[in-house]
């Protein structure tokens, strides 16, 4: 008996930690390590007495260097560790909390590491894009804790592909219903029938405004037609019901698509300027030795 409570008791932690998300992960493991290694870094700066001043060429601060060097190599490898799925103390979401917290770390590390004396050099290069890249992946964490929700909200029960076939099927229907219009009505719907949803660029994929929007624009003149003050039946009328639902449903769209656009976008400046932090620190690195 006692064995299989034992085994229920496990079972129940391992389904609970693959439910917890990599920040908590482990009750804040890599936080609290990460909490722990700012502050025997920040007691050893109180106590050490450098002369002339703090710096980079102390013996702290050649410590504090190498231990810096050494978490942005590590860092980098999240990238290929996630190629390789293993549970257990370095599984993936355990790594995902070290790289993340570790990371914040190098604030307090870096910036020890300085002796806060910065300038127009390589060095001071350096330090800033370090604290580029963090600040790039505060924005994905930010991202990755508030968007899906928001992405699933969105969707609800259907997936883009589904939005995506809805689009086309009312794009066969404002089709049709131009049919017995004018051709003046006919180049009203032509606007909407040639507005893409992916279209606009990244400015306005990230912003969600489309300026030029056909389906906005081609409303807008459906209801200011002369036509419309008149009192019978008029086709223009389903063609505006039509328009209404493709206005609505390309602003869902161009929500998900916006919300997707987000979730990736800072990875795009995170990488990069990962890289160009790894070239700086090597010029650093032979720029201290030289000099040395």
């Amino acid at each position: 008996m006692a064995s299989k409570s034992l085994r229920q008791a496990t079972t129940g932690r391992e389904r609970a930690s693959e439910h917890e998300g990599f920040l908590r992960y482990q009750g804040y493991k890599w936080l609290k390590i990460a909490l722990i290694i700012s502050g025997i870094a920040l007691l050893i700066y109180a106590f050490n007495d450098v002369q002339p001043k703090p710096n980079g060429g102390s013996i702290y601060g050649y410590v504090t260097g190498t231990i810096g060097v050494g978490l942005i190599l590590w860092l980098t490898m999240l990238g290929v560790r996630k190629r390789q799925i293993t549970p257990g103390r370095w599984s993936l979401k355990s790594w995902t909390s070290a790289h993340v917290y570790l990371g914040l770390s190098l604030i307090v590390i870096a910036t020890l590491h300085t002796g806060f004396d910065l300038g127009w050099n390589v060095h001071t290069l350096a330090y800033v894009l370090m604290m580029l890249v963090i600040a790039s992946g505060i924005f994905g964490i930010a991202a990755y804790a508030s968007l899906p929700q928001a992405l699933s909200a969105n969707r609800g029960e259907t997936t883009q592909l589904q939005m995506l076939d809805n689009l086309r099927m009312l794009d066969r229907q404002l089709n049709e219903a131009a049919q017995p219009l004018d051709a003046e009505g006919a180049a009203i719907v032509q606007m909407a029938l040639h507005d893409d949803p992916f279209g606009g660029g990244i400015i306005a994929r990230l912003t969600g405004r489309y300026g030029k929007c056909g389906t906005r624009a081609a409303l807008a003149a459906v209801r200011a037609h002369p036509s419309r003050g008149e009192a019978q039946a008029d086709p223009l009328d389903h063609v505006e019901v039509l328009l209404e639902r493709k206005r609505s449903s390309l602003s869902r769209i161009r929500k998900h698509l916006r919300l997707k656009a987000l979730l990736e976008v800072w990875l795009y400046i995170h990488v990069p300027l990962t890289f160009a932090l790894i070239a700086a620190l090597f010029v650093h690195i032979v720029a201290v030795f030289y000099y040395w």
